[in-house]
């Protein structure tokens, strides 16, 4: 009986190695997988709407291992026939024709971006795909061949999610109930304690403005906070207190963006938050002449890491090079008011002198930048939370959009890849240039005898 038991499981570890025996997950993403072709070849409106529906079902009901398999045969099985795009490339430069150009775009264009459309048309089917693309984008880190079925989806939802298609939304007390439960789940930057923290927020003297998409008319995208001051503020805590008094809006100078918080994952990549930031400014600015200045109180949450990982490189013998070093090994230390300098020094050159793949290093600043924003001024123990410390010592940074100046500042940094600065923030950055820039060797002198 042991040997007949032994030689079935050797069997059957045959045929699993041959792909013939299948668990449970594989049976489910194929039977999905199976559907999504007969979908993608019906050409009946009501049949292929009913199909879709099944499809999204069919998704949304698959676990882990069945949608770490889905994704595998998506990568497979619905690429372009590299036999047909090859002949079809060969027929377009011997015929450079309007036909074969065409016909070689249409070999070309991967059959999952069909599945994808399809998918999309099904009720829910828009909000299943952002879920898709989350599951996807986690999957994606081990498995490098899943990158180019993700550079197709987001091809398509850069589509649907341009800013043609969004709708720009105050939020208020006013606001449905469940849409105000979500703004206090995503908030990513000031942590939303509760309704009371919520409703303080959207004071007559506070804003909250929204991108929300017709097929997704619940679900913020992305939102941005905005408090009405008297002047560009220096840290968070008097914007974030609960007790703080309710300011008249026809009165402030200043308009400070304190938070602005991407909703979706699955749109990670899709930007439309730069739209955001320039629209609230200028209906704000149209609503309350009195405002001036439009800044930021912005987070730095690359900085203690940089610095941790500069500063033990740096073959620098600075003696001040040994405190930072040890202060960057400690999250949890209060940075003492004698390494103030040094640290803003060290934030300013983070932020405009350390690059990566053409854009500034610290994602907060890639975004603002972009947009055309000035960075203005670094700004001591804005955030003394553990997460502000643990980030950035404590440390913040405005920006600020100046309306009439965001299309230069914005050509500056993407095409002369130069961080428009005030001269603050340049200076401060120059007090630590000795840490990172190997000093000139004079030449030794002459010996007198040769002279």
């Amino acid at each position: 009986m042991t040997a007949a038991r032994s030689i079935i499981e050797r069997i059957l570890g045959s045929l699993g190695a041959s792909g013939i025996v299948r668990t449970g997950a594989q049976r489910r993403a194929d039977r999905l997988a199976r559907l999504l072709r007969t979908l993608i070849s019906e050409r009946g409106e009501a049949s292929g709407a009913a199909l879709a529906r099944q499809a999204v079902a069919l998704y949304q009901g698959l676990d882990a291992p069945a949608r770490s398999h889905f994704f595998q045969l998506l990568a497979r099985d619905f690429s372009p026939d590299r036999e047909l795009v090859l002949a079809a490339a060969k027929a377009y430069h011997r015929d450079p024709s309007p036909e074969n150009l065409a016909s070689l775009e249409r070999v070309a264009e991967p059959a999952r971006q069909e599945v994808f459309r399809r998918m999309n048309m099904a009720p829910g089917g828009t909000a299943t795909l952002l879920d898709l693309r989350r599951h996807l984008l986690e999957e994606a880190r081990g498995h490098p061949e899943l990158t180019m079925v993700d550079h197709d989806l987001t091809h398509l939802l850069a589509s649907w999610f341009n800013r043609g298609f969004l709708e720009l939304r105050r939020i208020d007390w006013k606001t449905p109930a469940a849409i105000l439960e979500k703004l206090i789940a995503y908030e990513a930057v000031h942590e939303i304690h509760g309704f009371p923290d919520l409703k303080r927020r959207l004071e007559r003297d506070r804003r909250c403005f929204a991108f929300f998409h017709p097929a997704l008319p619940d679900e913020p995208l992305i939102f941005v906070e905005v408090a009405f001051v008297n002047e560009m503020p220096s840290e968070v805590a008097p914007i974030l207190a609960l007790e703080s008094v309710v300011g008249d809006p026809r009165r402030a100078r200043c308009a400070v963006f304190y938070s602005i918080t991407s909703c979706q994952p699955g749109l990670r990549g899709v930007s439309f938050g730069n739209f955001l930031i320039k629209q609230v400014a200028e209906d704000l600015r149209a609503e309350l002449p009195n405002l001036k200045v439009f800044a930021t109180l912005s987070p730095v949450p690359g900085l203690r890491a940089w610095a941790k990982k500069a500063l033990h490189k740096s073959a620098s013998a600075e003696p001040l090079r040994a405190k930072l070093v040890a202060l960057a090994d400690d999250s949890a230390a209060v940075p003492p008011p004698e390494l103030r300098e040094p640290l803003e020094g060290l934030a300013a050159w983070y932020l405009t002198r350390e690059w990566s793949g053409g854009h500034a290093m610290d994602a907060v600043a890639r975004f603002h930048l972009g947009n055309g924003a000035r960075l203005e001024r670094v700004d001591w123990g804005a955030d003394a939370t553990p997460r502000g410390r643990a980030q950035s010592f404590g440390l913040m940074v405005n920006y600020v959009y100046d309306l009439d100046q965001v299309e230069r500042n914005h050509e500056e940094y993407m095409n002369k890849h130069r961080v428009v600065a005030s001269a603050a923030v340049e200076r401060l950055a120059k007090t630590v240039e000795p840490l990172f820039v190997d000093k000139p060797q004079l030449p030794a002198p002459t010996p007198a005898a040769e002279r």
